[in-house]
C-alpha cells in the first residue's frame, strides 16, 4: 500500500471520528450547516457530515436553578425591604433558547427581578410577609409567559427571605407583644365574666331550693294545722295538746341552740309540759287502735 493511500484511509478516519457525536443524557445538541441551525441531535450516538455540518450549541435540557440576588423593594406603603429567592426553569425548545436570546440564563434573571419590584410594590408590607405564595405564583405567570418565545418553561418562582429594615422589626416586635398582652386581659376578663355568671347561677338555683323547701314546710305546717283543727272540732283534744306540745319544744330547742346563752332557767310548770307528752303518747296509741 502507498503512503498516499495510507494518508487517504487515515483522513477518512479522522472524518468519520469527528463526525461521530455522542450526546449525553439530559443534552441535546444543536446542528448548523455552514453556521445555520438545521436540527437537533437527540441523547445517544449521532453522526454529522465533518466540515459542513457541525455542532453549534450544547443545550441542558434538565430543571435548573437561579439564584435572585437581594435586591432592594419599595412597597405600596413605602417601606423599604430586601428581598431574595430562587426560580426553577426547564429548557423545552434548544434552537429556541440557543438562537431567539443571547443569554438565555441572564435574562430570565433580569426579567424576574423586574416583575418581583414590580408585584411587591403594589402590596403593602403586612400582605407581603404574609402572602409569599401568591407574590411568587404572580411573578410565575408573568415570566412564564414571556420566556415561552425563549423555548423556556418557569417552573416556579419561590421567595426565599424577606428583610425590612431594623426599625420596622422593632416596631412589629413591640406591636404583636401588645397584641398578645390584650389578648390575655380579654382572656383573664371573659374567664372571670363567666366565674361571676356561674357563681349567680349557683346562688339563684340555691335560693330556688331554699324557696321550695320553706313552701313544702309552710305546705306541711299548714296541713297539720288543719288536722289539729279538724280533731279539735271533733272533740278531740288530745291532737291540741300534741300541737302545743310540739310548738313548745321547738321553742325550747332555738332557744338552747343560741350562742348567746349558754345556761338555761326554766321557771315553768313542768307538769304541764309531761302532761302534754302524755296527750301524745295516748293520741299516738288512739292513732294505732284505729289503723
Amino acid at each position: 500500500m502507498t503512503p498516499f493511500a495510507i494518508a487517504i484511509l487515515v483522513f477518512i478516519g479522522v472524518l468519520i471520528f469527528m463526525g461521530v457525536k455522542m450526546v449525553p443524557q439530559g443534552y441535546s445538541y444543536t446542528v448548523e450547516r455552514f453556521g445555520r441551525y438545521v436540527y437537533t441531535l437527540q441523547p445517544g450516538l449521532g453522526l454529522l457530515i465533518p466540515v459542513i455540518y457541525q455542532v453549534g450549541r450544547k443545550v441542558n435540557m434538565m430543571e435548573q436553578v437561579l439564584d435572585i440576588l437581594p435586591q432592594q423593594v419599595i412597597t405600596a406603603d413605602n417601606a423599604n425591604v430586601n428581598i431574595d429567592g430562587v426560580v426553577f426553569y426547564q429548557v423545552f425548545d434548544p434552537a429556541k433558547a440557543s438562537y431567539e436570546v443571547a443569554n438565555l440564563q441572564h435574562a430570565i434573571l433580569n426579567l424576574i427581578m423586574t416583575n418581583l419590584r414590580s408585584v411587591c410594590g403594589g402590596l403593602e408590607l403586612d400582605h407581603l410577609l404574609s402572602k409569599r405564595d401568591e407574590i411568587g405564583v404572580r411573578v410565575l405567570t408573568i415570566v412564564d409567559e414571556a420566556t415561552s418565545a425563549w423555548g423556556v418553561k418557569v417552573l416556579r418562582v419561590e421567595i426565599k427571605d424577606i428583610e425590612p429594615p431594623q426599625e420596622l422589626v422593632r416596631a412589629m416586635n413591640l406591636q404583636m407583644t401588645a397584641e398578645r398582652q390584650k389578648r390575655a386581659q380579654i382572656t383573664e376578663a371573659e374567664g372571670k365574666k363567666q366565674s361571676q355568671i356561674l357563681e349567680a347561677e349557683g346562688a339563684k338555683s340555691a335560693a330556688f331550693l331554699r324557696a321550695e323547701a320553706r313552701e313544702r314546710e309552710a305546705l306541711a305546717e299548714a296541713k297539720a294545722t288543719q288536722m289539729v283543727s279538724q280533731a279539735v272540732a271533733q272533740g278531740d283534744v288530745q291532737a291540741l295538746n300534741y300541737f302545743v306540745a310540739q310548738k313548745y319544744v321547738e321553742a325550747l330547742g332555738k332557744f338552747a341552740d343560741s350562742n348567746q346563752q349558754k345556761t338555761i332557767f326554766m321557771p315553768l310548770d313542768t307538769s304541764g309540759l309531761m302532761g302534754s307528752i302524755g296527750s301524745i303518747n295516748e293520741l299516738w296509741k288512739a292513732m294505732k287502735e284505729k289503723t
